[in-house]
């Protein structure tokens, strides 16, 4: 799948401005693709503000929200109905050659990745917001990359929802 350009520009200009919630409704989202992974509806939400992913019973959301204090935790985890939820997240900083390839080697997963969905911002082919989703062998995980060129920081963040 190829990268969307997006004419919106990302209302979350730094990492520190992300947080974590669950069971936000939709936002309005900028790009959106819809999945069936492991036997579950999924679906990529791109947001001027970051990404949403909702499958099956989770409904994540890392964003910038207004009334919402930024910080991401490094783990959270949740039960859902007959699911367990696992949620993972770091940030770091590059200097400038490593950001790039970094985020060149981004742009190349979700590219290539069947089941992903990736927006570039306008103003650097390097503000990125990449999503992709896969099975797993009791259910499926999803990765996603927010990159910050102003900072050269990228914020990964890895969530698993396994049946129990």
């Amino acid at each position: 799948m190829s990268g969307i350009a997006l004419t919106t520009p990302y209302q979350d200009t730094d990492a520190d401005q992300l947080s974590f919630v669950l069971g936000r409704p939709a936002h309005e989202a900028l790009a959106v693709r819809d999945l069936t992974v492991a036997g579950l509806d999924v679906q990529l939400r791109l947001l001027g503000a970051s990404h949403q992913v909702f499958a099956g019973p989770v409904r994540e959301t890392v964003a910038c929200l207004p009334g919402v204090e930024g910080g991401l935790p490094e783990a959270a985890t949740q039960d859902f109905d007959d699911w367990t939820y696992g949620f993972r997240a770091h940030v770091r900083r590059f200097r400038p050659q490593e950001f790039s390839a970094r985020v060149a080697r981004i742009r190349d997963r979700a590219e290539d990745h069947p089941q992903a969905l990736y927006g570039i911002f306008p103003g650097s082919p390097e503000a990125v917001t990449a999503l992709t989703v896969e099975p797993e062998s009791a259910g499926l995980s999803w990765r996603t990359w927010h990159t910050y060129p102003q900072s050269r920081r990228i914020v990964a963040t890895h969530t698993r929802l396994e049946a129990r």
